[in-house]
């Protein structure tokens, strides 16, 4: 568990924010779990909802699996040394753990896009939050009808999970152009194990262990980073862009809540 959500879910559970929903029609967006979230992450600082030309939220209406709900945030910021896209944060307000990653981007993200996909427990607010480098704070967010599942019991047995753990792929999608921006994809084998799913013969829930951080960097210099936990699916996926300057190696570190730690590395060849 990272450090930012053991903070959350301890200063949730003092206001006594867990029990019954966080909202139960899409008017109540200004719920009290989602203003005790705000104030710990961000204080007083005002944040405009006004998302149009920076960052844009995209979910379904009502998911088809509560336990794989794909999430998509659009950008339309060019990430640049001049203006650009610092922090996103993933803010599902009915979620056991409302604060599901946060990702760092630099220049070098070229487009601060991610898609990727996440457990929901209750019907909700799913929230985007950009900071911009000049500290300006924009949220889009969506109400999506999904519910169980956090604790939805995993896709396949757990033994043969772990068997594969730690397997990762890393792709780029089409021809790399050199200073464009890219999209690749980061699959990793985990069965992101959320504790909150009863085994039905032992009644008993197994240990958490998830992913708790991403971070990548072409050539050596930091693309994205995140800090994640339960609330990404079994077998975390992650499509985001970089930016490939000739030739230079692609390269992925994931490490866990059981401080275990994988690496994959792709070379990436740029035309000019």
């Amino acid at each position: 568990m990272t450090t930012l959500t053991r903070r959350m879910l301890l200063g949730l559970a003092a206001l006594g924010l867990y029990a019954g929903p966080a909202s139960s029609a899409d008017d109540n967006a200004d719920n009290e779990r989602w203003q005790a979230v705000r104030k710990s992450l961000f204080a007083d600082r005002p944040i405009s909802e006004d998302a149009r030309g920076i960052v844009e939220l995209d979910t379904p209406v009502r998911a088809a699996d509560a336990a794989v709900v794909p999430i998509a945030i659009r950008t339309q910021l060019v990430q640049s040394p001049a203006r650009y896209i610092r922090k996103l944060w993933l803010v599902i307000d009915g979620n056991p753990s409302p604060v599901g990653a946060v990702f760092s981007f630099t220049p070098e993200s070229g487009r601060a896009d991610l898609e990727t996909r996440v457990r929901i427990e209750e019907y909700t607010h799913v929230r985007a939050i950009a900071e911009l480098s000049d500290g300006k704070l924009v949220m889009d967010k969506r109400f999506v009808k999904a519910s169980g599942g956090c604790s939805a019991p995993a896709g396949k047995d757990l033994a043969e999970a772990m068997a594969s753990i730690g397997r990762m792929k890393l792709r780029v999608e089409g021809e790399p152009v050199a200073g464009q921006p890219a999209l690749a994809q980061l699959m990793v084998s985990h069965p992101n194990v959320s504790g909150l799913a009863i085994d039905q013969l032992t009644r008993l829930a197994p240990r958490p262990h998830y992913v708790r951080s991403i971070s990548v960097t072409y050539a050596g210099r930091p693309v994205m980073s995140a800090d994640v936990d339960f609330t990404i699916s079994e077998n975390p996926s992650l499509r985001f862009y970089f930016v490939p300057r000739g030739d230079g190696e692609l390269k992925a570190q994931v490490v866990d809540s059981s401080e275990r730690t994988f690496e994959s590395v792709l070379p990436v060849h740029s035309k000019s």
